[in-house]
C-alpha cells in the first residue's frame, strides 16, 4: 500500500474507505469487510451519522485481533456548528467517544462555514455565522489545543482554497497536513495540488468516481456520469479494469490521497485492488484532458439568500 510519511513518523495510506452516504445498518459490516481485505484508512464524519457504528465495528475489529489500533488511520471532521473555539474540543470528544477511540489520527476543518451553536442545517440566514463571527483562525487555535491534548495526531482542514490555506498559515502554529476536497478528471485541482505539493500538505480527493449515489437536494440536472467517459472506459478495457478502477489508479498515480465510497464487498475488493493497477503516461495524459472545471459538490446549499456566503467567496474563485 501507498503511504505518505508524514512529520513525527506518521503514515497515512494513501487509499481510504469513505464513509459519506454508507447508511447505518450497512456501515458497520462494510468497515468490517474493509479490514478484512486490508484497508487500514477510514474517513469519518460527525454529519455522516454513522460513527457509532463504525466505531462498534473498529471495536469489534481490534477485538478479534483483524486489525491493531496503530495500524489504523482514522480521520473525522469538526462540522460547522463547533467552529468557535470552545466548541471545538467538545465537538471532538463526541466523535472520540461515538467511535470508540482515545484520539484521531486526523482531525479536519469540514468547511469553512460556521453554523450557530447547536444548528446541523441552517433554515434561515441567521442560522448561519459568518467568518468575522467565527474565524478560521480562532477555530484552528481550537484544532491546534485538540493536538496538544493528545486528542489527535495531526489536523488539516477540508474544502479550502489556496487563499483559505495561506491565510491560515499565518496564523497557524501547527500547520495543516491534509487538505481534503473534491476531485477527479472532471475537477482535477491542479493549482491547489501544486500548492499543497509547495506546502508539505497531501491532497485527499473526495468523490473520486464522480458521486453518483449523493442526495438528489445536491443534484443539478443533466450532470456528467464519470463513470460512463468514454475515456475512461477505454482505459479500463485497454487493462481490464473497471472504471472506477482506472479513477482510483488515476488519483494515486498524481500523488493524492483517495477515499472511494462503497458498502459492497466486491467493489471493495476491486477499489482496493485498483492501488496495484499501473496507468501509462497515455493513459494519464488522456484521462488529464477530460478537465471540465464540474465540480458535483459545489456548496450552493452553503450560499441561499442573505447568507454570510458566496459560491465566490466560498471557493475564492
Amino acid at each position: 500500500m501507498i503511504h505518505f510519511d508524514l512529520a513525527g513518523g506518521g503514515r497515512m495510506p494513501a487509499l481510504g474507505l469513505g464513509t459519506w452516504k454508507s447508511d447505518p445498518g450497512i456501515v458497520g459490516d462494510a468497515v468490517r469487510e474493509a479490514v478484512r481485505i486490508g484497508y487500514r484508512h477510514f474517513d469519518c464524519a460527525p454529519i455522516y451519522g454513522n460513527e457509532a457504528e463504525i466505531g462498534r465495528a473498529l471495536a469489534t475489529a481490534t477485538a478479534a485481533g483483524d486489525v491493531s489500533r496503530k495500524d489504523l488511520w482514522i480521520t473525522s471532521k469538526l462540522w460547522n456548528f463547533n467552529h468557535l473555539r470552545a466548541d471545538v474540543i467538545p465537538g471532538l470528544k463526541k466523535t472520540l467517544a461515538d467511535l470508540r477511540l482515545d484520539y484521531l489520527d486526523l482531525f479536519l476543518v469540514h468547511w469553512p462555514v460556521a453554523h450557530k451553536p447547536g444548528v446541523v442545517f441552517p433554515d434561515s440566514p441567521e442560522d448561519f455565522l459568518s467568518l468575522d463571527q467565527a474565524p478560521l483562525a480562532e477555530t484552528w487555535a481550537g484544532m491546534e489545543q485538540a493536538v496538544d491534548e493528545g486528542l489527535c495526531r495531526y489536523v488539516g482542514v477540508s474544502n479550502f482554497s489556496i487563499r483559505k490555506i495561506a491565510d491560515l498559515l499565518e496564523a497557524a502554529s501547527i500547520r495543516p497536513v491534509v487538505n481534503q476536497v473534491e476531485c477527479h478528471p472532471y475537477f482535477p485541482q491542479r493549482a491547489l495540488l501544486d500548492y499543497c505539493r509547495e506546502e508539505n500538505m497531501v491532497l485527499t480527493a473526495y468523490s473520486p468516481l464522480g458521486s453518483g449515489d449523493r442526495p438528489a437536494r445536491i443534484k443539478r440536472e443533466n450532470e456528467p456520469a464519470l463513470l460512463e467517459d468514454p475515456v475512461v472506459l477505454r482505459v479500463a478495457g485497454k487493462h481490464k479494469l473497471s472504471a472506477g478502477q482506472v479513477l482510483i489508479a488515476w488519483a494515486l498515480h498524481r500523488g493524492t490521497s483517495v477515499i472511494p465510497k462503497s458498502s459492497n464487498p466486491q467493489r471493495l475488493r476491486n477499489n482496493f485492488a485498483a492501488a496495484s493497477a499501473r496507468l501509462d503516461n497515455e493513459d494519464m495524459s488522456a484521462i488529464d484532458a477530460l478537465d471540465r472545471r464540474y465540480r458535483y459538490v459545489d456548496g450552493s446549499f452553503w450560499c441561499p439568500p442573505g447568507s454570510p456566503y458566496s459560491i465566490q467567496g466560498l471557493w475564492d474563485e
